[in-house]
C-alpha cells in the first residue's frame, strides 16, 4: 500500500495552497536515488510536473541546508559570542593636482563601470549677497544651471543634456556653492562642454531670470505655511545679528535683484583660482588633468582665491516667541560652541549624538517623546564648520505642553553638564559615529569629494584618516570636561513658534519673552 507522501513533507513546504492543490495533480513514482537518500519517503507518489523542484529540494534537505527527516537543526551561536578579527578601515587617497589655471583637481580611479563623476565647490555662498539684494546667490547657482549660455540658449541646453541623458545640479548653501554631474564615459567630451559652458558663460537668460524671481515669491509665501522652516530660519536670524549669515531673501529684497546683479555675483565668486574639482571614474590621471584643462584651462585671468568669512561674533542671550494661531509649537534652542579645529570637536560631536542627535536611545528622545510623550519629534544638533560650531536643541510639541518640553530639555541638558554621561551611552554613541562615518565612503566620488572639502574647509590634512582614532579615544572624562564646559544655558539663544497665549505661566527666571514678527 502506498503511503501518502503528503503526510511526510514538511509543513514550510506548502506556504501556499494554490500549491497544495497543484501537488494533488497527476503523479509519478519516487527515484531511486532520493529512496537512498531519505527512506521514510521510499514508497511515496510524486507529482509529475513538480517532480525536479522535489528532487532539488531533497538534496537541499540532505545536504543540511535545510532541516531534513534526517538530522535536526543545530542552535545558533549568538552574534555577540562570535569572535572574528578587527575590521581595519583604509580610506583611498585621491591624488591632489594644482592646476595651471589655479583651480584644485582631486583625482580617483574608478573602472568598475563606464561613468565619470564630477564635484565642484567654490568659494561664495547666501552669506555673500549683497545687503538688500538677499537671495542674489540662490539665484545666481539657479540660473547657471538653467538659464542658457553664451553659446546655446536654455532650451537648446536642456535637448543636449536630455540626449545625453544626464543633468547636472547646482546648489548654494551658507558658505559654499556647489555642482555635481554624473555621465557616461563615452560622453565625456559632450558632457564637460556644456558643463564648462554653465560654469564660464552662463547667459542668465531674463525670461528665466523673472520665472526664478516667481518662484522664490512662491517659496517665501509657503514658508509662513510651514511653521518648522520658519521657526528655524528666524532662530538663525537671531542667531547671527548683524552678521550676513543671519539675513535672509525677502520679497522686498527679490524685487531689488536685476540681471546685472547675476552677472557680477558671477564674476565675483565663479574663477578657476576660487573653485577645486573632483573627478572620478573610468579614465587615467592624465586624461582627467587633459581634459579639465581642455575645458578650464583658458577661463579668466588669474586672481586671488576669495578668503574665508572671519566666524561670526557671539550673540546675546534672549527669550523669543513668534505669535502663530495654531495647536502646535515649535521650540529651538541654540547656543556657539567648539569648531572642527578645535582639540574638543570630537568629545563634543559624541556628546551631541548621547544629548539628542543619536535618535531613539539619544537623551532628549527618549525624555520628551518616548518617556513623557510631550512631543512626536525632539532632539539636537550640532553644525560644525572650520572656525565655528553651533549647538541645538528642538521640540515639536503640542500647545499645553510647550513649557513643559522646554524645562526637560534644559533639565536634561544641565544634568549632562553634571558629568552623569554612563559608560553605556559612551560606548554606543562611539560605535554609531564610526559606523555612520564608514559609509561616508562607499563610493570613490565620495571619498574624493570629502578629500576636497577638506582642503576647502583648510582643515588638517590627516581630518579624515585620524577621525575614527580621535573618536574611539573619546573618554568619559572628556564628555565630562566639554560638557560642563560648553553647555551654558546663560549663553543660550530660545525660540519659540505657536499659540503664545495657551503656553501658560511662565517660570519667573525667564523673564519677559520678547514678541518678534518675521519679515518674509
Amino acid at each position: 500500500m502506498q503511503s501518502n507522501w503528503m503526510n511526510v513533507i514538511p509543513p514550510y513546504l506548502f506556504l501556499h495552497s494554490s500549491l497544495r492543490r497543484l501537488l494533488q495533480t497527476c503523479s509519478v513514482k519516487m527515484p531511486e536515488p532520493l529512496k537512498k537518500m531519505c527512506p521514510i519517503v521510499a514508497d511515496c507518489i510524486l507529482p509529475g510536473p513538480l517532480t525536479s523542484f522535489i528532487i532539488a529540494l531533497m538534496m537541499f534537505l540532505h545536504c543540511g541546508i535545510l532541516p531534513s527527516c534526517s538530522m535536526s537543526a543545530e542552535p545558533l551561536a549568538s552574534p555577540d559570542k562570535i569572535n572574528y578579527p578587527r575590521l581595519e578601515f583604509r580610506i583611498q587617497q585621491a591624488e591632489r593636482v594644482e592646476l595651471e589655471n589655479g583651480m584644485i583637481l582631486f583625482y580617483l580611479q574608478d573602472r568598475e563601470l563606464p561613468l565619470v563623476s564630477i564635484s565642484a565647490v567654490a568659494r561664495t555662498g547666501s552669506m555673500y549677497n549683497p545687503q538688500g539684494k538677499e537671495g542674489l546667490a540662490e539665484l545666481t547657482a539657479y540660473l547657471m544651471r538653467t538659464g542658457g549660455t553664451e553659446k546655446f540658449s536654455s532650451a537648446e541646453i536642456d535637448e543636449r543634456l536630455d540626449a545625453l541623458a544626464a543633468s547636472p545640479s547646482f546648489s548654494m548653501s551658507l558658505d559654499s556653492a556647489s555642482v555635481n554631474f554624473s555621465f557616461l564615459k563615452d560622453d565625456l567630451d559632450a558632457c564637460l562642454d556644456l558643463l564648462s559652458q554653465m560654469i564660464k558663460t552662463p547667459a542668465f537668460e531674463e525670461k528665466k531670470l523673472q520665472l526664478a524671481l516667481a518662484l522664490k515669491n512662491e517659496e517665501l509665501r509657503r514658508v509662513a505655511d510651514d511653521p518648522q522652516k520658519l521657526a528655524f530660519r528666524e532662530f538663525n536670524r537671531l542667531l547671527y545679528p548683524d552678521d550676513p549669515r543671519g539675513r535672509y531673501m525677502t520679497s522686498a529684497s527679490l524685487r531689488n535683484i536685476r540681471r546685472d546683479d547675476l552677472i557680477d555675483f558671477h564674476r565675483s565668486y565663479f574663477f578657476p583660482s576660487n573653485m577645486m574639482i573632483a573627478v572620478t571614474g573610468d579614465l587615467s590621471k592624465e586624461e582627467a588633468v587633459k581634459k579639465i584643462m581642455q575645458y578650464f584651462g583658458s577661463w579668466g585671468q588669474p586672481r586671488q582665491a576669495v578668503n574665508p568669512a572671519p566666524p561670526p561674533k557671539k550673540t546675546n542671550p534672549g527669550f523669543f516667541f513668534i505669535q502663530k494661531q495654531i495647536t502646535q509649537s515649535t521650540v529651538v534652542s541654540g547656543e556657539f560652541t567648539v569648531s572642527k579645529k578645535d582639540p574638543d570637536y570630537y568629545a563634543f560631536s559624541v556628546l551631541d549624538f548621547i544629548v539628542g542627535s543619536g535618535g531613539f536611545r539619544s537623551r532628549i528622545f527618549s525624555a520628551v517623546r518616548n518617556h513623557e510623550g510631550l512631543a512626536y519629534s525632539a532632539g539636537s544638533f550640532y553644525r560644525a564648520r572650520s572656525n565655528y560650531g553651533v549647538f541645538g536643541t528642538y521640540a515639536l510639541t503640542k500647545t499645553p505642553s510647550t513649557i513643559q518640553s522646554l524645562q526637560l530639555i534644559n533639565n536634561i541638558l544641565r544634568d549632562t553638564a553634571s558629568g552623569s554621561i554612563k559608560p553605556d551611552e559612551l560606548e554606543w554613541a562611539k560605535k554609531s559615529i564610526l559606523n555612520s562615518f564608514i559609509f561616508s565612503f562607499e563610493l570613490p566620488h565620495q571619498i574624493a569629494e570629502q578629500q576636497m572639502v577638506v582642503e576647502y574647509e583648510k582643515l588638517p590634512a590627516d581630518y579624515l584618516i585620524s577621525y575614527r582614532n580621535k573618536i574611539e579615544a573619546v573618554t568619559s572624562a572628556d564628555l565630562k570636561r566639554v560638557a560642563a564646559a560648553h553647555l551654558n544655558e546663560k549663553r543660550r539663544l530660545i525660540l519659540i513658534l505657536g499659540n503664545t497665549d495657551e503656553f501658560g505661566k511662565l517660570p519667573d527666571e525667564w523673564g519677559q519673552p520678547v514678541l518678534i514678527k518675521p519679515d518674509l
